[in-house]
């Protein structure tokens, strides 16, 4: 099979992610968050990312979550405090429901629509802090080019917050009849090629677009982070799962696996 070219597969990840959108609604984990996102200090961030934010310091600070999908992530953030928040995602149909769900919201966050590659001017250098959640750095096709544009959303001193899937768990196929057997090498650089809807959280996965996942070692992850002139001071490892209750099963296995991580970086000033 032809893989896509980088392109390519950004535009039908996008096709993918709006066609996905109304799956994610009237669902159980929908109305709870209507019923919730009305509290000033509503959050649906977990304990990890909640204390990592709270050293970083976002309290009276200008944030951007990098492809906030519904905003709920994006709302929360005001709940630690933070003073102005933006949201950048490439899905229309999402950020329709960031909107509703910001309309229920006391707190009012910015949505734009744009994707990552083509940052308006006006978000750039504007940041103290950028937030990248789970399920972000699997649809880029060049995790390096991707930490140069999060980069460029930041102040001078400013710093990156990454809470995502540790790479070595995509070696792992949890649907598999042995789902702690390796099913794919850690290295794999061809993108796996998903040819059903885009669901998490419990959702059912149907027949959908045709979209392109990427794998990136953990040492790519950061060394596209030093190249983009970011200063690493933070990367821990955890044996607890932040993605689709599917990865449960890998959690407290007498071996345990790295199944997520946390990394922080500030921009060097010039």
């Amino acid at each position: 099979m032809d893989m896509p070219s980088a392109q390519q597969a950004i535009t039908r990840n996008k096709a993918a992610w709006d066609a996905s959108a109304a799956l994610h609604k009237g669902t159980a984990t929908w109305n709870a968050l209507l019923a919730s996102v009305a509290q000033p200090g509503f959050s649906c961030l977990d304990p990890t990312i909640t204390a990592l934010l709270q050293d970083v310091g976002v309290a009276g600070k200008d944030v951007v979550q990098l492809c906030c999908n519904n905003g709920r992530e994006s709302l929360s953030l005001f709940g630690l405090g933070a003073r102005s928040v933006v949201g950048v995602d490439q899905s229309r149909a999402f950020l329709q429901q960031a909107q509703e769900l910001a309309h229920i919201s006391p707190h009012k966050p910015e949505f734009i629509e744009t994707d990552i590659h083509h940052l308006p001017e006006h978000l750039l250098g504007q940041f103290d802090v950028a937030l990248v959640t789970i399920g972000v750095l699997g649809w880029m096709p060049d995790v390096a080019l991707f930490m140069r544009h999060a980069a460029s959303t930041l102040k001078p001193g400013g710093t990156l917050v990454i809470y995502e899937t540790h790479p070595f768990l995509e070696v792992f196929d949890p649907r598999a009849d042995n789902p702690l057997l390796p099913a794919s090498s850690y290295f794999q650089r061809d993108p796996f090629v998903l040819q059903e809807s885009i669901v998490y959280e419990g959702t059912k996965a149907e027949a959908g677009p045709t979209s392109y996942w990427y794998v990136h070692t953990l040492g790519s992850i950061v060394s596209g982070a030093v190249a983009a002139q970011l200063q690493i001071s933070h990367l821990q490892e955890y044996p607890h799962s932040n993605r689709e209750e599917l990865y449960d099963q890998y959690e407290h296995q007498s071996a345990q696996l790295p199944m997520c991580f946390t990394l922080t970086a500030t921009k060097r000033s010039v």
